[in-house]
């Protein structure tokens, strides 16, 4: 019986993960769980798989949430507060395997704390490595963590590297002969509109994804293709690969999710139905294959298979990411700070979508950090850049 810690349990990566370990009960047992706020979710959880400590971000949360627990009778579950809380819950002992799905910067330090204490980390926060990949890699290797990277894309990518055996990172020499890595992306709902538009779009557009199932941030992410930028800085750090190495191209049906490209002309695809339960149960199982509960793709129900190039006038967010990550220093981690207060900003109605991307730029032109070398550093960058972004953004709405 494998214990799982899973942080962002009541966000759609920790809901597909319990559906995975309801489907194995044989096999995993949920220990801890972690949220931000959700009381009536973190309940829910705590009544269907009673794990032995929970937690929540925002302390008056855990209060009602010890209170809903006491008049269910569930008197046992420990409830912690605070980002230390979620700390707690992601190094307990009982715990082998972390699932880090706590979105944008507020899950680095769990995920960090995970990765010191040498856990089976399942990383769905790409923040950890936009915000601190070095710091994170390092801590990963010296606390002997494994990391299995539960993004369709970069999971694809790992599946299809030739040298893959091991249980998750390190991987150094897997991109041994590998040329190209090409991240595939659905192009959101805006891909067929007319940049010119863009400026009209609501955020209930922007949430619509066409293929996807995702929360409002990573929805909006999707939109402006910004999540992609941030894959291609994810990419970077998990393989070691420079970044006019990872290439991004439109595929409208999400059923090619990544390709690595090999110096002799090969190409190994990963494809597979537009569901994150599919990486999650490879990363969960690995080495191992486990039912994923989603069914194979009927390629002659597909048809075809579409692939572009994106068009940078209206992703002007995939430029703004490459531009970070080769600036280098803590570029990166001002990029994720200030597209997070933007797209905060997008979705509270006071920043039209097309600012966005001006937000982010104006950001990485007042800021030029070195790189974070501690959580106090990194958090220190994220700060700043949450500054300057919301400066910008008021500048922008007088």
């Amino acid at each position: 019986m494998i214990g799982v810690a899973v942080l962002g349990v009541t966000g759609s990566i920790g809901r597909s993960t319990l559906d995975l370990l309801a489907r194995h009960p044989e096999r995993y047992r949920l220990e801890t769980a972690a949220a931000g706020r959700d009381v009536g979710g973190m309940l829910e959880v705590c009544r269907r798989f009673r794990p032995r400590r929970v937690a929540l971000a925002e302390p008056e949360a855990a209060r009602r949430l010890r209170d809903g627990l006491g008049e269910a009778g569930l008197h046992r579950i420990e409830v912690l507060s605070g980002s230390e809380g979620v700390v707690d819950v992601g190094r307990d002992e009982r715990v082998e395997t972390v699932v880090a799905a706590i979105v944008g910067a507020a899950g680095l330090a769990s995920a960090l704390a995970a990765a010191a204490a040498g856990k089976r980390i399942l990383l769905a926060n790409k923040e950890a490595l936009v915000v601190a990949g070095a710091l994170f890699t390092r801590t990963a290797e010296a606390g002997d963590a494994r990391i299995l990277p539960v993004d369709s894309e970069h999971n694809a990518v790992y599946q299809c590297l030739s040298r893959n055996d091991e249980d998750g990172l390190p991987w150094r020499d897997t991109a041994d002969g590998v040329r190209q890595l090409i991240l595939t992306a659905s192009g959101g709902p805006f891909r067929d509109r007319d940049p010119a538009s863009l400026a009209a779009v609501t955020p209930e557009e922007a949430c619509a994804h066409p293929n996807w199932s995702m929360g409002r941030k990573i929805s909006v992410d999707s939109a402006s293709m910004m999540n992609k930028g941030l894959e291609v800085i994810e990419a970077h750090h998990l393989f070691g690969m420079e970044p006019e190495r990872i290439r991004v191209v439109i595929h409208r049906q999400s059923l090619m999710h990544a390709l690595v490209c090999y110096r002799d002309g090969s190409m190994l695809a990963h494809m597979g139905a537009p569901d994150m339960r599919v990486p999650i149960a490879h990363a969960l199982g690995h080495p191992h294959r486990i039912d994923s509960g989603v069914d194979l793709v009927d390629l002659a129900a597909a048809g075809r298979l579409d692939f572009e190039a994106p068009d940078p006038r209206r992703y002007p967010c995939l430029e703004l990411a490459y531009r970070a990550l080769e600036a280098g220093g803590g570029a990166c981690a001002v990029l994720n700070a200030a597209n997070e207060v933007a797209v905060d900003a997008f979705l509270q109605g006071r920043l039209r979508f097309d600012r966005i991307a001006a937000v982010v730029d104006g950001a990485l032109e007042k800021l030029a950090p070195p790189a974070p070398e501690s959580l106090e550093a990194a958090l220190e960058i994220d700060a700043a850049g949450r500054w300057v972004a919301a400066d910008i953004v008021q500048q922008s709405i007088c």
